[in-house]
């Protein structure tokens, strides 16, 4: 039994599982002296190993398109949708203006404390896809028949419409995530490569759905705008059964994991549980960034307009850095890029608080978005090595809304940092990035002394 342990914890720091052979079996018949089945002259000739492969990996990247292309419209979607609530209901005077649309907005964000629900949910489907298609489409409805409900009915049944679409928005992040592995196949790389271009969805649609926003209300008006990201919202999930179906048994879909059992994977699985408290902690200084960058910027050159620039560097750092990793997938073990990640964040934001004047605090505030996206791609990474196939959904929901929680947060902190002076704000929070490697080592050091042998709750090696 130790023996086995040493092999499977020197399998999960590589970061790859071993399969059997599927060629074993019929190798150990020959040497049995099994008799083969005789050739059929009337048979099609079976495909080159090399033309099947590189079949497989066509529909793959076919597959993998299609899954971006529907991430990045729901994404944009969700992204944009607090923005162009705000923006109707300012359009509309004397149906409660920009505290309605306040209101809205927060009721969209409050359902996502029901997503490790939701992720159980998707992980009982015969056909997880079709929960999916059905959660983007309901989203989309949502946001148009809000568009058009606003003023007519009653404020309660509209913000009732509102909830019931926040319902779905975890099934768009870490639901959606949660399945792609599944879609590209079980070869690391092409999975590390695949979450890079996940997480650039997360950053493009981040800009994308404000700025399509922003655009079709000045040119149409607010009510087009949230018709548009509802229209997107819906063609996201047509795009769904474009997919490969998945075909999961009964038993499969029975053995999905009750939430509270989930919950405990986390807690006692070591990478897991050290990536959700570093990653969370890291985000309350994320979550604030922007805040802090709209009056550093001030400061800085005496314009509104330059904070607003240094968000945005932040932001075009963030997808550059997706795309890098999109491009050149990490190798390796996903927990220390992690860590490797965070302490990298911590001295970028060092930086940022340290820049002596506006050309260099651009530079410090892109590359400080930039080790915020890699380290993203390395935590869907410890997601999807170290998940358990029957709470795979589960895992990388509940992540996703912890790291949610400790943004919004990280937010409302800033708010009340930033008045103390935006230079002692970022020193701050890279002092909060930093003790996430801290607390995220110490925990590390405590597993190992514990015992020699790994308790089979808490063990280290991963389940695809």
């Amino acid at each position: 039994m130790p023996d086995r342990r040493k092999h499977a914890d020197g399998e999960a720091k590589s970061g790859t599982l071993r399969t059997p052979d599927a060629t074993a079996a019929p190798k150990e018949q020959e040497q049995a002296g099994t008799p083969q089945a005789p050739d059929r002259t009337d048979s099609p000739p079976a495909p080159e190993p090399q033309d099947a492969q590189a079949e497989l990996q066509k529909r793959r990247g076919l597959s993998l398109a299609v899954y971006l292309t529907s991430a990045t419209l729901v994404r944009s979607a969700s992204g944009g949708a607090p923005v162009a609530l705000v923006a109707l209901t300012l359009a509309r005077p004397g149906h409660g203006g920009a505290a309605l649309g306040g209101v809205l907005a927060a009721l969209l964000t409050l359902p996502n404390a029901a997503g490790p629900w939701m992720a159980r949910w998707l992980e009982e489907a015969r056909d997880p896809r079709l929960r999916l298609a059905a959660a983007f489409i309901v989203f989309g409805l949502m946001l148009a028949g809000t568009g058009l409900t606003l003023g007519r009915l009653p404020v309660v049944l509209v913000g009732l419409l509102v909830i019931i679409g926040g319902l779905c928005e975890p099934l768009m992040t870490g639901g959606l995530s949660s399945r792609l592995a599944l879609i590209v196949g079980e070869d690391t790389r092409a999975q590390r490569r695949a979450e890079g271009w996940d997480s650039a969805t997360y950053g493009s649609s981040n800009i994308l759905g404000p700025a399509a926003v922003a655009v079709i209300t000045a040119l149409s008006g607010a009510l087009t705008a949230v018709a548009a990201l509802g229209a997107a919202g819906v063609a996201a999930g047509l795009l769904m059964f474009a997919l490969p179906k998945e075909h999961r048994t009964a038993a499969a879909r029975q053995r999905s994991m009750p939430v509270r059992d989930a919950l405990a994977v986390i807690v006692r699985r070591g990478p897991l549980r050290r990536v959700m408290i570093a990653t969370m902690i890291t985000s309350v200084s994320t979550g604030g960034v922007m805040v802090i960058a709209v009056v550093f910027g001030r400061d800085l050159q005496g314009s509104a307009g330059a904070g607003a620039a240094l968000g945005a560097a932040y932001g075009v750092g963030n997808l550059c850095g997706a795309l890098l990793t999109g491009a050149f997938p990490l190798t390796g073990e996903p927990e220390r890029w992690v860590l490797r990640l965070i302490a990298a964040n911590a001295v970028a934001v060092g930086l940022c608080a340290l820049a002596p004047g506006y050309v260099l605090a651009l530079a410090t505030f892109a590359l400080a978005g930039g080790t915020s996206a890699v380290l993203f791609t390395a935590s869907l990474a410890v997601r999807s090595v170290y998940s358990p196939p029957n709470a795979r959904a589960q895992v990388f929901v509940t992540m996703a809304g912890l790291k949610l929680a400790a943004g919004s947060a990280g937010t409302a902190l800033a708010g009340t940092l930033v008045g103390i002076g935006p230079r002692l704000a970022l020193c701050l929070n890279a002092f909060v990035v930093a003790s996430a490697v801290t607390i995220a080592l110490t925990d590390l050091r405590m597993t190992r002394r514990r015992s020699s042998v790994p308790d089979p709750e808490d063990t280290s090696s991963p389940t695809k």
